[in-house]
């Protein structure tokens, strides 16, 4: 049974989430606006999933090198993405193993990695090569003076990594390719005309909450539903990423799905996939709606939408209306709860067993892990 116990010595919030729905109670309303709590979760939820970095693109050619900031202006992790001369990537700490210093400062060719306040080098898959005035320094080099190395995988042209992953990437990904697998991710292209960032005064949690759920299509989005289905809205809950098919009406265009495809003969618009805790990959005939969601602060959050074309003939610039129209109405109502669970009268929720199994599986998630 759910329980919320405050400790009055040390303030500890309990976060139990109740495994079954019918049950359950949502997070106490504490997680949205906790400053220890915000915190906490940067090392016990997102330096312990996987995070997407770019693309692989990004570093095309051998003796190639991209710096870059994981979740700038919240894990703040310098990293450096290196292609070797053996045309391997590699995801390596951007911070010199001798004095801490920043070493990789623009993208571009690159022999070795050579930090500019002592000379220390390394080659491109982060192993120590030399260093000045060591000599004299006994057992030296040792393993502590190669760069740390991050794993790297991909799902397309998309890379992620994981500064402590508790979680097997392929895994956590496994329902996404069984899905979206048939298509050829690789290929799609990266649109920055169609892509845009949005900043949301709100939780980053709040702004998940609502991406979750289909239960406030016909209240809030009186555009999308037109295109929707509310009756045959289906979510489907896997360990790390959870699915909303999204089925559309008889005028849509929908996939066409090849034979022996889970959802072969469907309708199906739209798979909205979520990956914990912060990314939303959404397929759709045209390609892929890429949704980052950067924590900044427990009050305001970032999102990227970026785009990706797969189809470009069946891409309809309006649809970018209807997903910055449809993005304005989530920051009205996400903006207002997050006024909401301020109250000193609210404490928390319940969960609609029908239509918020989406948001049971991420509360039960950050629950695990902030555990």
């Amino acid at each position: 049974m759910d329980t919320l116990n405050h400790d009055p010595k040390n303030q500890s919030v309990d976060l139990s989430i109740n495994p079954d729905i019918r049950q359950a109670y949502t997070l106490p309303t504490e997680i949205y606006k906790d400053a220890e709590l915000f915190e906490k979760s940067k090392d016990s939820i997102f330096a312990k999933t996987w995070q997407c970095i770019g693309l692989k693109s990004l570093t095309p050619t051998a003796g190639n090198v991209q710096p870059f900031v994981m979740l700038n202006g919240f894990l703040g992790e310098p990293l450096v993405l290196s292609r070797d001369n053996d045309d391997e990537l590699h995801c390596l700490s951007n911070v010199c193993t001798h004095r801490g210093n920043l070493m990789v400062h623009e993208a571009g060719p690159c022999r070795d990695l050579v930090c500019r306040y002592h000379g220390r080098r390394f080659d491109l898959k982060g192993k120590f090569k030399s260093m000045p005035e060591f000599k004299e320094a006994e057992n030296f080099p040792s393993e502590e003076d190669h760069l740390p190395s991050l794993p790297l995988h991909n799902l397309g042209d998309l890379l992620f990594t994981s500064l402590d992953p508790a979680v097997d990437f392929e895994k956590a990904v496994a329902p996404i390719r069984e899905r979206v697998g048939w298509m050829p991710l690789e290929s799609f292209q990266y649109s920055a005309e169609h892509s845009q960032v949005y900043e949301v005064q709100a939780h980053w949690a709040l702004y998940v909450d609502n991406f979750l759920e289909g239960f406030h299509l016909p209240f809030v989005h009186p555009a999308l539903s037109k295109s929707l289905s509310y009756s045959d809205y289906g979510y489907e809950i896997f360990d790390y990423c959870n699915l909303q098919l999204g089925v559309g009406k008889p005028d849509e265009t929908v996939f066409d799905l090849p034979e022996g495809h889970p959802d072969y003969g469907k309708r199906i618009r739209a798979f909205y996939f979520w990956l914990f805790p912060n990314i939303m990959l959404n397929y759709y005939p045209w390609g892929l709606s890429l949704n980052l969601i950067e924590p900044i602060s427990p009050t305001h959050t970032k999102i990227r939408f970026e785009t990706f074309l797969w189809k470009e003939e069946l891409f309809d610039p309006r649809s970018q209306d209807l997903l910055h129209v449809t993005e304005m109405e989530d920051e009205e109502v996400v903006e207002a709860v997050q006024a909401g669970v301020r109250s000193r009268l609210y404490k928390r929720g319940r969960f609609s067993p029908k239509m918020e199994p989406a948001v049971h599986h991420f509360h039960s998630l950050i629950s695990k892990f902030m555990k």
